[in-house]
């Protein structure tokens, strides 16, 4: 008799030790995953402040604002996953449902805003060849050297400096352009940021030796610079996003966990 009575409370008391470990072990698979969430989340941050920082130059030139609201989002994804991240931390160590609750839906909304980055991204990548043939190659020709454009002036200059490139499709496209046609140009033929070493109207002489010939032109490289960009952010953004759909299971088992045993 007194073995039966033992028996059923040597079980529960095995079922709480085993529940505990439980808890014990989701604890740190969680603290690890909000470890590396955090980490991801400062990555995607730097990534959508230096694309914004370091090439804003080239902005200016592009039709549509895609390609910086594209990393606008990004930025703001990766300060929120930093703020979770230290609540992510606080609500695994008190282990408090209410916050796990939260927790776990900011994971959901920061999942969601880079979704919407990701399609963004998507989308500006399918139709960036045909924006930049249209809107470069105008860019060049109407709106260079312009009083009221001398941001895209500045952008353009930089652009063919640093992809040591010459027009939209070769340096021939300057010779529609307002600017070269004007008196402003001195009698130069094409910029002096198409020389390979600049210096005060060195525009004036298109040979070789001179200016930049590059096939394909200025479109060829920076659309080429932003499909690595955009794939960049894009690469980043599911890598994170993975985490979280890992991040939201672990914390959802916790939350069952702690209310198993609690109550």
């Amino acid at each position: 008799m007194c073995v039966s009575f033992a028996e059923p409370a040597i079980m529960a008391h095995y079922k709480t030790e085993q529940e505990d470990w439980l808890i014990i072990y989701l604890k740190y698979l969680l603290f690890l995953f909000n470890f590396f969430f955090w980490v991801g989340g400062a990555a995607v941050m730097a990534v959508g402040v230096w694309t914004l920082v370091e090439k804003s130059g080239y902005l200016s030139v592009l039709a549509s604002s895609t390609f910086a609201a594209s990393a606008y989002i990004l930025i703001f994804a990766g300060a929120l996953v930093v703020v979770t991240g230290f609540l992510g931390f606080g609500a695994i160590i008190r282990e408090q449902k209410s916050c796990l609750s939260t927790y776990f839906c900011l994971l959901l909304v920061i999942f969601l805003v880079e979704l919407v980055a990701g399609v963004l991204a998507h989308v500006y990548y399918q139709r960036l060849s045909d924006e930049l043939k249209q809107h470069l190659n105008r860019t060049l020709t109407e709106n260079y050297g312009q009083p009221r454009a001398m941001e895209i002036t500045a952008s353009v200059d930089r652009l063919q400096q640093d992809f040591k490139c010459c027009g939209s499709n070769s340096s021939a496209d300057w010779q529609h352009s307002t600017y070269i046609l004007s008196q402003e140009a001195e009698g130069r033929r094409v910029p002096d940021s198409c020389c390979k070493t600049v210096v005060t109207h060195c525009g004036q002489r298109v040979h070789p030796s001179n200016i930049y010939k590059v096939e394909g032109g200025c479109i060829t490289k920076l659309e080429q610079f932003l499909a690595d960009h955009l794939l960049l952010m894009g690469a980043v953004g599911i890598g994170v996003a993975c985490l979280q759909i890992c991040g939201m299971i672990l914390t959802c088992c916790l939350h069952r966990r702690l209310q198993r045993h609690f109550y």
